[in-house]
């Protein structure tokens, strides 16, 4: 599948917060921030400014990727997340990364309240080969943690043995590497640490490809523009995508 870009303009930040202004009815609506493996919330930090100018309550959620295993982590993550929503009429949620293997591992065997919409960047639904060629290597298995180790694509892999997504999501996946070593290990088109292909998962509601990179994706303002989009339509913006 050829890769599918979005023009940029020099007001792109601004127009998409024109076509999402604040009110009362997005007000309403709180989006959960999740990063990835290794990462903070700060990684998150101008996506979160990003939904919050466009007028959603955001609760950007830190966790120790490293600590635990990926069910553990999710069965901690996912209700503190929701209860930081409080009253909040939906509950939708934006990951990079292991953050949406947390929320697909969640949901399969319990539901979130008012759950909205979901926005998986660069997830590794299918895992991901760059795992299974480091995770015997010396140091490695301290570096990923538990929940590192089950991102592979073999006999361990979590998100590999989860079901098809029953809930409303959108991928995007990214088609940019700042690394060659990791790409050279991944198949076709890749962000880095994720093979497109990788990044879907059955049950998806859109999919779209970006020329965004794995490690700076949630900072990317084509990727704002597309998010909002999917919170407020449930499809990408296909209007903005060039072959």
């Amino acid at each position: 599948m050829p890769s599918q870009s979005v023009s940029k303009g020099p007001s792109l930040l601004l127009s998409i917060l024109l076509l999402f202004p604040a009110g009362p009815a997005l007000a309403e609506e709180c989006v959960v921030l999740l990063h990835g493996l290794w990462r903070t919330e700060n990684s998150m930090n101008k996506m979160e400014k990003a939904m919050t100018e466009a007028g959603y309550d955001v609760q950007n959620i830190e966790y120790d990727s490293t600590d635990q295993p990926i069910e553990a982590l999710a069965d901690e993550t996912i209700p503190r997340a929701s209860r930081a929503c409080g009253e909040a009429e939906k509950i939708h949620f934006v990951t990079h990364s292991l953050g949406g293997i947390l929320i697909r591992q969640y949901l399969e065997h319990d539901d979130i309240d008012r759950l909205g919409r979901v926005v998986m960047l660069g997830p590794p639904n299918q895992g991901s080969e760059v795992v299974d060629v480091y995770h015997k290597f010396p140091g490695f298995r301290w570096f990923a943690g538990p929940a590192g180790l089950e991102l592979g694509t073999g006999e361990a892999s979590v998100p590999r043995a989860l079901g098809p997504v029953t809930f409303d999501v959108g991928v995007i996946a990214g088609t940019q590497s700042i690394n060659p070593i990791l790409s050279g290990i991944l198949p076709d088109d890749d962000d880095g640490k994720v093979s497109v292909e990788s990044t879907r998962v059955e049950g998806m509601g859109d999919h779209v490809e970006l020329p965004v990179t794995h490690v700076f994706m949630m900072r990317d303002e084509e990727v704002f523009a597309q998010v909002l989009h999917y919170l407020e339509h449930g499809r990408f913006d296909r209007g903005t995508l060039q072959k």
